[in-house]
């Protein structure tokens, strides 16, 4: 934007003109998106200026603003269905790794006995790479130490 030297306070009017025109050119949806994702990507407002964005759409007659709002729609679904699938990952992913921490924890239960709150928080800190190679280390464990030497290799 700076290399288009576009004062701040016109940014959302260029942004609403860029939009009106977008809208009236009769593009098919896939052109749209890709000029209207170009437009939102060098045109990004902050609050302030999405208000004022948003205060002069309502002024603009409604079948000109309806075009304008549509592709608007389009920009937010496309951000809750990114944020739905960055969720989703996040959420498999501690999922696992959760999983994974409590079945190496029932196994050095089972071999070792009771182990110490300060070894379950260390463990807790794995990764789940290392969560997995705890895993198959603990087979050859014969004792705490043995433990407390792997953690301490990692």
């Amino acid at each position: 934007m700076s290399k288009m030297r576009i004062d701040a306070q016109e940014r959302f009017t260029v942004k609403l003109v860029s939009l009106q025109l977008l809208a009236s050119l009769g593009l098919n949806p896939a052109q749209v998106q890709l000029i209207s994702g170009f437009i939102d990507t060098y045109l990004k407002l902050n609050a302030e200026e999405e208000a004022m964005f948003q205060a002069e759409l309502a002024r603009i007659e409604p079948a000109r603003a309806e075009g304008i709002m549509e592709i608007v729609t389009s920009w937010m679904e496309q951000g809750i269905q990114r944020g739905l699938q960055q969720g989703l990952q996040q959420g498999l992913q501690q999922g696992r790794q959760q999983g994974e921490f409590a079945l190496v924890m029932r196994l050095l239960t089972r071999c070792l006995g009771v182990v110490a709150p300060q070894l379950r928080e260390r463990i807790g800190m794995l990764s789940i790479e290392q969560l997995e190679n705890l895993g198959e280390a603990l087979l050859d464990f014969t004792n705490i130490a043995d433990l407390e030497a792997w953690l301490g290799g990692q």
